[in-house]
């Protein structure tokens, strides 16, 4: 259609068409102009710019820390990517720390760059996440499934138990529950939901409840 395009995952511009660049189902959001992206089983993990992602950090360099995103290569945060960091008020980020943060940059050409701020200097919920809680890792397709708005398995989780979760758009999850126990519940349930129908997710969320 005429006017203005979004390249999602999984597609690439080639002159006045696109070229698709993985296998899946194609997906359109009208929404903002129309967007179009593959939608996959795919598990490793290439950087978009714009995209929220869990990052693990694997060393200091300087003023730089190196993350593990699940990618082919790290990805660089400088300390003052935070919000209210100073040379002076420096964020206190220690090796093994995970960082949920947005990509700036993101291009086959130059090495990823993270951010832990928006455009107005604020955290938005980024920046390092507790020490508790479990991580763990899921299909990109999952991700983008959990991420849409009013996700029922969210909602159907929310009921069962309060706990705190992180969603990666590189495919890693981070949730913390009130006790270990539920928190591996809780984990246990969100790897299987990919492969459940909608029914056996709610039979399986009402045995666990008591009803």
């Amino acid at each position: 259609p005429q006017g203005r395009l979004l390249c999602g995952p999984g597609l690439r511009r080639s002159g006045a068409g696109l070229l698709v660049t993985k296998c899946g189902l194609l997906r359109h959001r009208p929404a903002g102009g129309g967007a179009y992206w593959v939608d996959s089983q795919q598990k490793r993990y290439v950087p978009v710019k714009g995209d929220h992602v869990i990052g693990i950090v694997t060393a200091k360099a300087g003023d730089v820390f190196r993350l593990d995103v699940g990618g082919s290569e790290p990805a660089s945060l400088s300390y003052l990517a935070f919000e209210g960091a100073t040379k002076r008020n420096r964020p206190n980020v220690q090796v093994g720390d995970l960082i949920y943060g947005q990509f700036v940059v993101a291009n086959k050409d130059m090495e990823p760059e993270m951010v832990c701020i928006d455009s107005s200097g604020k955290s938005s919920g980024m920046g390092i996440i507790g020490q508790d809680g479990f991580l763990f890792k899921v299909s990109l397709g999952l991700i983008r499934k959990l991420l849409a708005p009013k996700c029922e398995i969210i909602q159907e989780l929310s009921q069962l138990y309060p706990f705190e979760l992180v969603l990666g758009m590189n495919g890693r999850i981070w949730v913390k529950a009130k006790t270990v126990q539920q928190t591996l519940i809780i984990v246990n349930i969100l790897e299987a939901c990919e492969y459940m129908t909608a029914q056996q997710r709610k039979q399986a969320l009402a045995k666990l409840s008591g009803n």
